[in-house]
């Protein structure tokens, strides 16, 4: 499924977002190329990307890591996904963390993230005295087992 999605560049030398390959889920996000960034172990930095977006009613914007700097480089979303809603429009920034013992710099215009536009479902949550028992009940963290 395609949906169109309306940026803007908010800094000129903004990159637009990218999918890698034609089957790719998520979009690249590029920092913002105004130079290299430094990233401390266990610091977490704001990368601005210079883009916005609107983002359709029905749809999210979710913020994922990129595998290749996430395991080799330790580097990925401090809040692990990021959530833009569709009535946001300001800048598209990445809360990039820095997760190894090493200092990791960002090149400028480097790849930092990925976008993935999904639907979502709003839930009317109701009040009730009881919920439907099942057999896991309230087993929870661990109750299944681990094999």
């Amino acid at each position: 499924m395609n949906t169109t999605v309306k940026f803007t560049k908010l800094d000129k030398k903004a990159i637009v977002p990218s999918y890698g390959t034609p089957f790719a889920a998520g979009a690249d996000l590029y920092a913002l190329p105004s130079g290299d960034i430094t990233i401390n172990p266990n610091e977490t930095v704001l990368i601005h990307t210079g883009v916005a977006m609107q983002i359709p009613d029905g749809f999210g914007g979710f913020i994922f890591a990129r595998s290749g700097i996430a395991t080799k480089r330790g580097l990925a979303p401090a809040n692990k996904v990021g959530v833009i809603d569709s009535d946001y429009r300001g800048e598209i920034m990445v809360a990039l963390h820095n997760h190894s013992d090493k200092m990791q710099t960002i090149a400028s215009g480097e790849r930092v993230a990925q976008l993935v536009i999904m639907p979502y479902i709003k839930a009317e949550f109701c009040e009730s005295e009881s919920l439907d028992d099942t057999k896991r009940s309230t087993g929870g963290f661990g109750s299944t087992g681990t094999k």
